[in-house]
């Protein structure tokens, strides 16, 4: 069974963004970039279904500039066999990496693809879902356990009140939320093993999709600075101040 794993580069989670000065976007020159988190826990959940011998092969997938390569030899460094670059140079939206991905799994045929539930730039929790739609696949999102057998995955899903165990039919595909493993850190000689393994490039319309932006960013601006909080005497006072102004009761 082969496993297809998309990857996204994005702001590494320990920078503390900034915004443009013309609000037009998030600075990103000259600031660390890394995978995706949630994306890792993917790549990681896929290597360890082959090592159960429950996988044969492992794609890792990234859709973006060229330094996207780097992603992709770190997710061949953590295990996985191959990996495929489409590279373009367009603003990436969620629908556009789907229908990127969809032909892909038609020309791969994997029997699973698994990637995180978001990305931390965005949090738009919108690709799986739209790749499952788009290949009319069974999904499985926010997984927190992924066992394979007999053609079938059980994913235990992390919902609102609590969990979620389903059963879905392969091929499919499934999200990833945080506690579904601990990546491994990544040792000196398998980063040095990755640089030799097959990385290929393709274009956007190598794969016939439009990857154009369908919606446009107006504005984008930092949420407002709090406000320093003040000492009360005593309990009549701090209604007080709810009531006229805070507003909140």
């Amino acid at each position: 069974m082969k496993v297809l794993v998309p990857v996204k580069r994005v702001v590494d989670y320990n920078v503390k963004v900034r915004v443009k000065s013309d609000n037009t976007g998030v600075d990103i020159a000259n600031v660390k970039m890394s995978m995706n988190p949630f994306d890792e826990i993917a790549v990681e959940e896929a290597v360890r279904l082959k090592e159960k011998g429950v996988a044969t092969e492992v794609i890792a997938v990234s859709c973006g500039v060229q330094q996207c390569q780097e992603t992709l030899r770190t997710a061949m460094a953590i295990g996985a066999d191959r990996a495929i670059l489409v590279q373009t140079d367009e603003e990436l939206q969620p629908l556009a990496v789907a229908k990127l991905l969809k032909a892909l799994v038609d020309k791969e045929q994997p029997g699973l693809v698994i990637l995180g539930k978001q990305a931390i730039d965005d949090d738009a929790n919108q690709t799986g879902q739209m790749l499952a739609a788009l290949a009319d696949l069974p999904q499985a999102t926010f997984a927190s356990k992924v066992e394979i057998a007999d053609g079938k995955a059980k994913v235990t899903r992390e919902v609102d009140g609590g969990l979620e165990t389903i059963s879905i039919t392969l091929p499919a595909v499934v999200t990833t939320d945080l506690r579904l493993n601990e990546p491994r850190y990544v040792t000196l000689p398998n980063i040095m093993k990755a640089k030799k393994k097959q990385l290929d490039t393709v274009t956007p319309a190598d794969l016939g999709v439009d990857a154009k932006p369908r919606l446009k960013t107006l504005k984008v601006t930092e949420p407002p600075k709090r406000s320093a909080g003040v000492k009360v005497p005593d309990v009549a006072t701090l209604v007080q101040k709810l009531k006229t102004e805070a507003k909140v009761i």
